[in-house]
């Protein structure tokens, strides 16, 4: 027998706002990165001018400010590109996100045996579940304008929900994959 295997990429659909905000993260961190610089440099100046007065402390403060959102931004600018990733492999989903095609992120497995329900979100199911008491969501998915799938399950007495959105191909692997009585039309 064959092994059933896909692996599907999500990247956002309209990509000219990421792009944006990406080239920004990046003038913001060599903006703020020179900033902090100027200040570095200017602290024995004013050390040697005021003393330890309220210049130095005001400097010193400046110093703390742009240093850290420059180390803010350096760490975090990776995550304005992000991805998920979904891996279906014999009726067991593997979830990760990819921050800019260089860092990776594995959410976890789900087997699709464990399911209790599983449908589309534009159907009458999902408002069921979802508007349940103590229920946690989980979406890992970019477009909201996509066709989004949902998977319902609990685990240690907790309701989950998951939301992703896969394409035609991946749907219909996990369609054929899921138990009797899983898959939800409304």
């Amino acid at each position: 027998m064959m092994d059933q295997f896909m692996e599907q990429v999500v990247t956002k659909q309209n990509r000219g706002m990421q792009a944006a905000a990406y080239i920004f993260g990046w003038i913001s961190l060599i903006l703020m990165g020179f900033m902090a610089f100027l200040q570095f440099t200017s602290i024995t100046a004013v050390l040697s001018q005021y003393g330890f007065g309220a210049e130095f402390f005001i400097t010193l403060a400046q110093l703390v400010v742009f240093g850290g959102l420059a180390v803010f931004i350096y760490i975090y600018k990776d995550r304005i590109k992000l991805e998920y990733e979904y891996t279906f492999t014999n009726g067991q989903l593997d979830f990760a996100q990819v921050f800019n095609n260089k860092k990776r992120k594995n959410l976890g497995t789900m087997n699709l045996k464990n399911l209790e329900a599983c449908g589309l979100v534009s159907s009458g199911s999902f408002n069921r579940y979802i508007n349940m008491q103590g229920i946690k969501r989980t979406n890992w998915f970019l477009n909201r304008e996509a066709e989004l799938l949902y998977f319902y399950y609990q685990k240690n007495g907790e309701k989950h929900i998951i939301i992703i959105e896969p394409n035609e191909e991946m749907l219909g692997m996990i369609k054929r994959s899921l138990p009797q009585g899983v898959w939800q039309n409304n």
